[in-house]
């Protein structure tokens, strides 16, 4: 995931109320090894995809009509790469502005010759407003966003009223927004947003988290976590209407 994620709210900077678009990432600068090089020269042509002025009709550029799923900064792109390998009869949709990870991830989809994978190295929020179509998502996911632990920058969570309600206008009715950290205070307040946010409802069965599911797949930052004690919590919330 990329180091952060901020959600498209008033910033307030010193005394003043200040009013921009916020991005829903902070660029990271990073080095890149010369698989990443070659996953973004030969990748970028054949699978990343420009910010658009209008609804993309992703049937057209699949080449068919399937189930897709978006994730919202995939960070190196192992997990995405995982899933959309897992289910070559889905399609998947990744967002991710750190340069390492796109072309870490593009240079695995060129490895393992898939086909059903496209990105887009920009701003998560841009994507949503200017090339989803409403109703068209039947899963988004947020894996491991940056919490923001202090109190002050709780603002700069991408998990907000405004992102659930966006969110929820790109899914599918019975589309799921599935959510997960390894942070329990952020869980913790991922639910208190989701509760309250209108059409949607909680799959878990004791409405809070649900069980590890089987098709997010493991990473190594969740191994090392687990060694050291360290949970992850699981969030799914289903669009109702």
């Amino acid at each position: 995931m990329t180091e952060s994620n901020e959600t498209p709210n008033t910033v307030e900077q010193g005394d003043e109320s200040k009013h921009r678009r916020i991005k829903s990432f902070v660029m990271r600068a990073g080095r890149m090894t010369e698989g990443q090089q070659k996953g973004l020269e030969q990748g970028t042509p054949l699978f990343v995809l420009p910010l658009a002025d209008a609804p993309v009709d992703y049937d057209q550029v699949f080449g068919r009509s399937a189930p897709r799923s978006l994730e919202i900064g995939f960070g190196m792109g192992h997990s995405l790469l995982e899933m959309a390998a897992a289910a070559p009869e889905q399609d998947f949709i990744g967002v991710e502005v750190h340069r390492p990870g796109v072309g870490a991830l593009l240079n695995g989809v060129l490895t393992q010759g898939l086909t059903n994978l496209r990105v887009y190295d920009c701003d998560a929020i841009e994507v949503l407003n200017r090339c989803i179509a409403d109703n068209s998502l039947d899963r988004l996911m947020l894996f491991f966003p940056d919490p923001w632990h202090k109190s002050r920058h709780h603002k700069r969570r991408i998990v907000q009223a405004s992102f659930a309600e966006l969110v929820r206008s790109k899914l599918k009715v019975g589309g799921v927004l599935h959510m997960a950290t390894d942070w329990e205070p952020y869980a913790e307040y991922m639910l208190e947003v989701m509760n309250v946010a209108p059409g949607y409802r909680n799959l878990a069965e004791d409405g809070k988290c649900v069980p590890r599911p089987a098709e997010r797949p493991v990473t190594k930052f969740e191994r090392r976590g687990e060694r050291l004690g360290h949970g992850v919590w699981d969030l799914k919330f289903e669009k109702v209407d």
